[in-house]
């Protein structure tokens, strides 16, 4: 089409017009066309027109071609992205946890039709609200504030009294500004919780007394010298195993007062380096200084807790080394900071666990070797003690073990309960 204009500007030369104007006079249909075609373009882009054969010769049908074919393809994208969505949204309204998207500033976004009765937010009923609004519970706006998402939070909504729910916030999103509160409902769970733990404790309390009576008796018949010496070693065995039943009576009352509530009271300056020497001194009685103990400890650093609980959680990890290790096996026992979490752990040199019971080492009553732990004395809630106190504690139980190489538990506490000895009085005083 260019050499068609060049051509007529040629022409129109010879008959007598100056070149300039009789090349812009050749251009200007051509000028035209294209002009034409872009508006053209334009228009149809502006209204969001689909771009439909025939297409225009040239280069001008090249981009209408190659414009339509990415119209086709946001099409199809489009349709992709509202199948999902829909698949989605129809998924998220059948499942029967509440689901509540929060935006940065915490209003509600959108929630599916489970939440309106589990935490009284309705969709689009609550679109912009304040979640605090809609669902007000002080601990629920602490857990949110805190940012610390790695356990759930269990509550009473305000709305249904006997609700009890389990909160669980997952940040998403542009720079995980926004936030998904997921509600479950565990009311059943928790009161078959409750049942389970107040039986635990009424027959636990209800068994203490008679056989605190019957072990009695057979400590006097075993020591009396009018028993016949035939009848001493069964009323030995019998005096022996009423004391392991009121230890794991013990126990389980212990586990019961633990479970009452999930935070612990009563919180001091623990000097945990005088609460390990005084379990070192009382673990080494127990095995006859058979087994080497080694401590590594940081005398400046002490601990915000509990110390009747603490005590109980320390000495069940150094009671359970000496006792569950055959003799000559060497304890280690340190406590230090790693990075700025305060850590108590127990290493022993003995036979070590395999990798598959070691998830379920915390569980009541679980036993690695029944007949070895009854030999020992244990009761099988020793870790499930130390796991329940720790939790309280907001610590975390770590087990690392492997056959042959010995075991080691460790216990991390949050930075928060770090002190200091040079800077415990004023931190205690701010709390």
């Amino acid at each position: 089409m260019v050499l068609l204009a060049l051509c007529i500007a040629a022409g129109l030369q010879l008959a007598g017009l100056h070149w300039i104007s009789a090349l812009a006079l050749a251009l200007l249909p051509y000028l035209a066309r294209h002009l034409l075609l872009l508006v053209r373009l334009a228009r149809l882009i502006r209204k969001q027109h689909r771009l439909v054969p025939p297409f225009p010769l040239g280069f001008w049908g090249e981009i209408y071609r190659t414009i339509a074919r990415y119209q086709q393809r946001g099409r199809k994208g489009r349709k992709r992205q509202l199948r999902f969505t829909r698949r989605f949204r129809e998924a998220a309204n059948s499942v029967p946890d509440a689901l509540v998207v929060l935006d940065k500033g915490r209003r509600v976004e959108w929630a599916n039709p489970a939440a309106s009765s589990l935490m009284n937010v309705q969709f689009p009923r609550d679109d912009g609200r304040q979640l605090k609004e809609v669902f007000p519970h002080d601990s629920l706006e602490e857990y949110i504030s805190a940012g610390d998402y790695s356990r759930p939070i269990d509550m009473t909504p305000a709305h249904n009294q006997s609700l009890m729910l389990s909160v669980r916030v997952t940040p998403f999103g542009e720079r995980k500004k926004q936030r998904l509160v997921v509600g479950r409902d565990i009311t059943k769970v928790y009161h078959l919780n409750m049942i389970r733990r107040d039986f635990v404790a009424n027959a636990s309390h209800e068994l203490r007394t008679p056989l605190t009576v019957i072990t009695g008796f057979l400590e006097r018949l075993s020591e009396s010298p009018q028993t016949p010496p035939g009848h001493r070693r069964p009323l030995s065995l019998m005096r022996q195993q009423g004391e392991r039943m009121r230890s794991i009576i013990e126990d389980l009352l212990m586990l019961s007062r633990l479970e009452m509530d999930h935070r612990t009271t009563q919180i001091t300056a623990v000097e945990v380096t005088e609460l390990v020497n005084a379990i070192v001194s009382e673990a080494r009685i127990l095995c006859g200084d058979s087994h080497p103990i080694t401590l590594e400890m940081d005398p400046n650093l002490r601990l915000l807790g509990n110390q009747n609980e603490l005590y109980s959680a320390f000495s069940n990890l150094v009671f359970n080394a000496v006792k569950h290790t055959p003799a000559g096996t060497e304890v280690r026992i340190r406590w230090k900071e790693l990075g700025n979490s305060p850590c108590f752990s127990v290493r022993d040199s003995g036979q070590g666990i395999a990798a598959e019971h070691l998830p379920r080492l915390s569980e009541r009553f679980y036993r690695i070797d029944k007949a070895r732990s009854r030999e020992s004395g244990g009761t099988g809630l020793g870790l499930a003690i130390v796991k329940h106190v720790l939790n309280r504690h907001d610590a975390q139980l770590r087990i690392a073990s492997e056959l042959g190489t010995g075991s080691t538990f460790s216990c991390y506490f949050p930075p928060a309960s770090r002190l200091r000895r040079e800077s415990a009085e004023a931190l205690i005083a701010t709390r």
